[in-house]
């Protein structure tokens, strides 16, 4: 059963003496973000000056860029110019978190002796001596086969 509003923006339930909120009508929803957008593309933008933080030349962050920036939700002013970003961009983004090498650059292999045969071993990462290094044959022995660990 439906009670009066009462000025609230959410209608009320009662439910067996339980009262819940339920959520604003959709259409409510829409107009409140339209109006929002509304008042958002009335605003006039200006050309400003921004210091690129790679190269450290000053660029032009044209109102036209700031409008296209708002539109998609961007709230935070570009940190480089854009040669530097079309750089990055080409780069992959190179000095990120997957380190310098990027993602598609050599892998680094370290040298290690063998614990089974005693041969030269060169493995992706440092060993630390306190687990045993096979060379890749040996680890080839060594690793369970597919069938006996899904087994």
């Amino acid at each position: 059963m439906m009670s009066s509003r009462k000025g609230h923006a959410a209608a009320r339930v009662i439910n067996a003496g339980v009262v819940r909120h339920l959520p604003p009508e959709p259409w409510r929803v829409l107009k409140a973000s339209a109006t929002k957008r509304e008042e958002a593309s009335k605003v006039s933008f200006t050309d400003k000056t921004l210091t690129c933080k790679d190269c450290g030349q000053e660029f032009i962050w044209t109102s036209g860029e700031q409008e296209f920036y708002q539109t998609r939700g961007l709230v935070n002013e570009p940190g480089r110019c854009p040669t530097c970003r079309a750089a990055r961009r080409a780069s992959g983004g190179a000095g990120t978190s997957y380190g310098s090498r990027g993602m598609g650059g050599p892998r680094e292999f370290y040298t290690a002796t063998c614990s089974n045969c005693g041969n030269e071993a060169r493995v992706p990462f440092q060993p630390r001596g306190d687990k045993p290094v096979y060379c890749s044959s040996c680890f080839e022995q060594v690793r369970p086969s597919a069938t006996r660990r899904y087994a």
